[in-house]
């Protein structure tokens, strides 16, 4: 097609007809060359079958063509009055932009991008200025925190297209910066404020938009650099304005013949979908990525390179093993934080250990790089705890320790949130140190996961290696084999996080941070109190003969001791009343474990006398049971740490009572003053014994209950027969003796996993009853008690069916095996799940046997030698305890002890009316 005079002439296919776009073009090469009609040659295959002159003001008209000429030329007004207007610097190169999708124009000016950079030969002259356009527009987008999600997608295309223009050798300063940004698109959600009070744009690329261009752009949407403009479309020249922000949507090119469809005021943006994976590895090792090659560009853009030790990146590099003790690494490192944590003057000549100036580009921008690896780090390690992980957990806490290391080398200052983060590495790294303590059965897994290190990881080290020798918390991050050092490492963790937060930086921000390190300095310390006392128990049970308490233990016990009370001032602080009250209950059983290494041992190696030490420990004992039962006030505040501590009161209380009765001080004391005693402590026992709430306690209160009767009973039983001459005390006793008895008897019965223990009180039950028949006249009286005893006796029947059950599971349990596992295990017979002590038995039925004929073979006498004629009644009963006696004096005295229990079954039964 050729303009003239006349027309211009155009090919067309005559099976196509004309769409708009090529109407709209003919049209408006006719007006511009103001050519009067168009000439259009219709043809098949490239035959020609016709022409067709077509007036230009036709054009718009033709079918499927049909478009508006007012609004074409509207737009080509406003976009020709806008490069008027925009294009007004000689010898400058403008971009007029339009993205595909999107339905706004853009104008850039491309000279003044990039003013100071010389121009080389051979290359695009427009590389470096896009290269920067696009940088520049990502990096106003970054600076819109409200919108930052919205964008993501579109800032990130923008930085990768930036990076595939620019030359890392010319460039990397802005490479360094891009890089950055793609980090910190991969939200860290678990921190706090990711840049740490500095701004992106500190350390990025220098030539940027001042704080009065931002403050120009207007809307919520306008995302233009301080070099574009927006075009916007006009139904007339005679808009006001303020409406010169008006947009041209246009969804179809059919709309072009209606004016009213193009006016809007809002804008379409293509979208940029952003790839967010939910997996929090992922994004960090996204982060990391990044942030390794900004470390390479800054390595590589600093001069005194031949200057730096050699370092193989393929090599880990190990961590020394420093035992700081109590003035370690930890501490020295925390005291030197808080002094940068203040404003102190830097030397800006002064250059860093690799090289660089303080002040210089590079030295801002590894700043941000080594934090967000840093941060990076620290998100890796907090998941991998999460997952149980704690190999893997403490190599990550050990890289962000190591990336901050690097930072706070390089830094002229620390900011508050930099210093708060540090916190929260120091605690994880606590937290980490006290689970591999706990957990110390895993620790060749926790060492393969520890040693692992990436490739990645590596290269990030070396970066750092050539700041710092990463050194300063190596004694938090070593992988010790010891779980006191653990522990210990741990504690230490807390407290220097603790000094962070407390310091005069930070004292008045992360009110609930520092509840949360309190909580876990009480708890540490509750950990290693716990340890020390487990440590100083060990040691009293290894011990083969009963010495005096040496001097290891006396340490172990201060040590516990000191730690208890420290971990009671931090959750005190907090007002943690179930944390202090569980405390106070670990201290009482402290006390506890001392008085029993004051237990005092004979020449002989027997069991001395009830000491005063062990008094004076288990009061001391009694005492924090009642201040943790005090501080809880209820058993509504927490109903298991409330039942733990009143269990451990009521075990104290018999424990010392029983002590008291077993090994009577006579040689200080008076009986009747150690009886008072006994009795006073049994009975504060029974007071703490919940027999009436339902908890997996409830039969081991019901046990220590009844055994508390019992020993009652068999106490005022003593009384009863040692008593000469006071009648009415005597009276006491004996009223006494049979209230505890019946009562012991009643729990035992309740119980159906204590057969020996019933059967022993009854057995003393029945003595008690048979010396109260020996101090009587009367034979009336005898007979009357002799049938009370023998009642009581006739009680044990339900003592021997439970012993009878046990030893048939006992013995089912030894002909289960076959005869080749017999063979291979000899003691297995011996080792049955039964809890039933045979010698115990033994030893009962040995005191049973002849107590049972004594008391038939007396009735008998007395039921025969009686004057008065007995009546039916008994007469029948008389006979029943013959043939009963007969039986029992008949039996094999070898027979096996199953079938002995099953004959006294047999006897009481009969017995039973």
């Amino acid at each position: 097609m050729c303009p003239n005079n006349h027309g211009n002439e155009a090919s067309q296919d005559s099976n196509k007809p004309i769409n708009i776009l090529t109407g709209i073009d003919y049209w408006l090469d006719n007006l511009m060359c103001n050519v009067p009609e168009l000439v259009m040659c219709f043809h098949v295959n490239g035959i020609v079958q016709k022409y067709e002159m077509i007036k230009t003001e036709d054009i718009p008209h033709l079918e499927n063509s049909t478009f508006s000429t007012r609004v074409v030329k509207d737009i080509a007004q406003n976009i020709l009055s806008f490069l008027k207007s925009n294009c007004t610097k000689e010898g400058h190169t403008y971009w007029l932009f339009k993205a595909s999708g999107s339905d706004i124009v853009k104008l850039y000016d491309l000279t003044t991008l990039c003013e100071e950079a010389e121009e080389e030969k051979c290359q695009n002259p427009f590389t470096l200025p896009v290269a920067v356009l696009l940088y520049k527009v990502a990096s106003n987008l970054m600076l819109k925190a409200s919108q930052n999600r919205k964008h993501y997608g579109k800032i990130r295309t923008l930085l990768l297209n930036c990076l595939k223009l620019l030359d890392p050798e010319k460039h990397p300063q802005i490479i360094a910066s891009a890089y950055y940004m793609l980090s910190e698109l991969f939200q860290l959600d678990e921190l706090p404020d990711e840049d740490g009070g500095e701004s992106l744009r500190a350390s990025g690329f220098e030539d940027s938009y001042s704080d009065e261009d931002r403050e120009e752009e207007e809307g919520e949407d306008d995302d233009l650099t301080e070099d574009g403009e927006e075009i916007g479309s006009y139904s007339s020249c005679s808009r006001p304005q303020n409406d010169s922000k008006a947009v041209a949507v246009i969804r179809s090119v059919g709309e072009l013949s209606v004016p009213e469809k193009y006016k809007s005021t809002h804008q379409i943006k293509p979208s940029c979908a952003f790839p967010v994976s939910q997996d929090k590895e992922e994004r960090c090792r996204h982060v990391l990525s990044y942030v390794l090659k900004g470390l390479k560009e800054v390595d590589g853009s600093i001069k005194k390179e031949s200057d730096l030790p050699s370092a193989d990146p393929n090599t880990p590099i190990p961590l020394k093993y420093e035992d700081g003790g109590a003035n370690g690494a930890s501490e020295k490192g925390i005291s030197l934080l808080l002094e940068r944590a203040g404003s102190r003057q830097v030397d800006q000549n002064n250059p860093t250990r690799s090289g660089m100036i303080p002040g210089s580009w590079q030295h801002r921008m590894k700043l941000q790089l080594f934090l967000k690896a840093s941060k990076a780090y620290y998100v890796l390690s907090d998941a991998a705890t999460n997952l149980l992980k704690y190999g893997r957990a403490l190599r990550y806490i050990k890289l962000s320790l190591q990336c901050y290391d690097a930072y706070c080398s390089v830094s002229e200052m620390l900011h508050p949130h930099v210093l708060e983060f540090h916190s929260q590495c120091l605690s994880l790294c606590g937290d980490i140190q006290l689970m591999l303590a706990q957990n110390a059965s895993n620790r060749a897994a926790y060492l393969e996961e520890y040693s692992y290190q990436t490739i990645e990881d590596q290269e990030i080290l070396h970066s750092l290696h050539r700041e710092s020798s990463c050194q300063d918390f190596s004694m938090a991050t070593d992988l010790a084999m010891d779980p006191e050092y653990q522990l210990f490492v741990s504690s230490r963790c807390y407290e220097a996080a603790h000094e962070l937060l407390i310091s005069e930086v930070l004292k008045d921000q992360s009110s609930n941070q520092l509840s949360q390190l309190l909580k876990r300095l009480g708890n540490i310390r509750n950990e290693m109190g716990v340890y020390y006392m487990n440590q100083a128990a060990a040691m009293q049970t290894e011990k083969q003969v009963k010495k005096s308490v040496s001097a290891a233990e006396q340490d172990l016990w201060r040590k516990s001791f000191s730690l208890f009370e420290k971990g009671m001032k931090d959750f005190e602080t907090i007002r943690d009343i179930t944390n202090t009250a569980l405390l106070l209950c670990n201290t009482g059983r402290l006390m506890r474990i001392c008085a029993q290494a004051h237990c005092p041992v004979s020449a002989d190696e027997s069991r001395g006398e009830f000491s005063p030490d062990e008094a004076l420990y288990y009061n001391k004992s009694i005492d924090y049971y009642l201040q943790a039962l005090r501080a809880l006030g209820s058993r509504k505040s927490h109903s298991a740490v409330w039942d733990s501590v009143n269990w451990e009161l009521s075990t104290t209380y018999f424990t010392l009572a029983t002590l008291l009765q077993d090994y009577a001080p006579l040689s200080r004391k008076a009986q009747e003053q150690i009886e008072r005693e006994v009795t006073d402590a049994m009975m504060k026992s029974l007071k703490y014994c919940d027999l009436q709430t339902e908890s997996p306690r409830q039969p081991l209160y019901q046990y220590r209950a009844a055994t508390i009767h019992h020993r009652l009973a068999s106490m005022y039983h003593s009384c009863f027969r040692n008593q000469v001459g006071d009648e009415h005390m005597r009276k006491q006793h004996r009223s006494l003796a049979e209230l505890h008895y019946s009562k012991a008897v009643s729990l035992f019965l309740s119980l159906k996993d204590a057969p020996c223990e019933l059967l022993r009180t009854l057995l003393e039950r029945v003595a008690f009853a048979e010396f109260t028949m020996a101090g009587q006249s009367s034979s009336v009286a005898k007979l009357k008690s002799l049938i009370g005893a023998i009642e009581i006796m006739s009680e044990t029947r339900y003592a021997f069916q439970l012993i009878h059950k046990e030893l048939l599971e006992q013995q089912a349990e030894q002909t289960e095996p076959s005869a080749a596992e017999s063979a291979h295990s000899p003691d297995r017979a011996s080792d049955s799940t039964s809890g039933l002590d045979l010698q115990e038995v033994l030893k009962l039925i040995g005191v049973f046997e002849p107590s049972f004929s004594f008391l038939l073979l007396q009735v008998i006498k007395l039921m025969t030698t009686t004057k008065r004629k007995p009546s039916n009644k008994d007469e029948g009963m008389l006979k029943n305890y013959k043939l009963v006696y007969s039986k029992l004096l008949r039996a094999e005295k070898d027979a096996p002890l199953l079938c002995r229990v099953e004959l006294y079954i047999e006897l009481l039964q009969q017995l039973t009316p």
